[in-house]
């Protein structure tokens, strides 16, 4: 009995190092892509703020501009773009994104854009109105982002949909990221700011030519390809990080695991040896 529990011991030990190694691989893989990911979410933030204030300085400092975009019009339909993971193994990351995107939705009537192969696949199967999906974050560049930016807006445009948010997850460091949802359609301003700054005399004068319309016309639909591209590198950045962060907790789980086997082993293979030798002092005594 004591020989099968050592070996069952064995078989345990060997298959948690299996194990490590392949949760130790993919930690170093994960922090690899984070870094790259990480610098290029630090380096993308200074364009969208700057597209950012640029559209609202417009919006609120300009009297009697006009942009189809900037109409506030009765809700009946919204679309959300949803950025999550191309796999799991990345503690709650998918999950959480999928919480607060369906705790903001009323029903099953709203259209969903998915970017990653997990947000298509819990979409799919909860039978949403999927109008546009990417299967892989990592390999969503610009272009892609822009088609999708252009679905959207189309789409508001029609009239197909009066409200378009976007889901996805801010990285904040290594070990924090941020489930974020945020109003790309119609764009809206704080005018309580724009009008104390108006009454204080700090607003700017700014001339734009050939006119304020048709500056912001230019200007929104880079501002919105913008969102989603910015949401989609802030998303992989978060999602590298999260993986890395449940590999490195699987692998210390690992180690702890091994040190009470090894202890468990060691243990029962003295328990085996000190029988063998009571066993043969047993023997030598009958044989006296």
């Amino acid at each position: 009995m004591a020989g099968a529990g050592i070996k069952e011991i064995k078989n345990r030990i060997g298959s948690v190092q299996s194990t490590k190694q392949v949760t130790k691989a993919m930690e170093l893989v994960s922090s690899s892509k984070m870094r790259k990911a990480k610098d290029r979410a630090l380096a993308s933030r200074p364009y969208f703020n700057t597209m950012y204030n640029t559209v609202k300085d417009i919006a609120t400092n300009t009297r009697g501009v006009r942009d189809p975009f900037l109409k506030q019009r009765e809700v009946k339909n919204k679309c959300y773009i949803v950025i999550a993971g191309d796999r799991g193994l990345a503690g709650g990351y998918n999950s959480n994104i999928f919480k607060l995107t369906t705790a903001h939705m009323d029903g099953k009537q709203e259209k969903v854009m998915t970017v990653g192969k997990k947000a298509t696949e819990f979409f799919q199967k909860r039978g949403y109105d999927i109008v546009a999906a990417e299967e892989s974050v990592e390999k969503c560049d610009y272009d892609r982002t822009l088609a999708l930016a252009n679905t959207a807006m189309d789409l508001y445009k029609k009239g197909e949909i009066d409200e378009l948010y976007i889901c996805y997850t801010e990285f904040i460091s290594p070990l924090t990221q941020t489930p974020k949802l945020m109003k790309v359609l119609p764009l809206a301003f704080d005018k309580e700011e724009a009008k104390s700054k108006e009454n204080s005399g700090s607003r700017a004068r700014v001339q734009y030519l050939p006119s304020p319309e048709a500056v912001l016309s230019y200007l929104i639909p880079k501002y919105v390809s913008g969102v989603v591209y910015d949401g989609v590198i802030e998303s992989f950045a978060s999602e590298q990080s999260a993986r890395r962060n449940a590999m490195k907790s699987a692998s210390d789980n690992a180690d702890e695991m091994l040190s009470t086997l090894e202890l468990s082993y060691n243990r029962a293979r003295q328990t085996a040896v000190t029988q063998e030798i009571t066993e043969i002092v047993g023997g030598v005594e009958a044989l006296k």
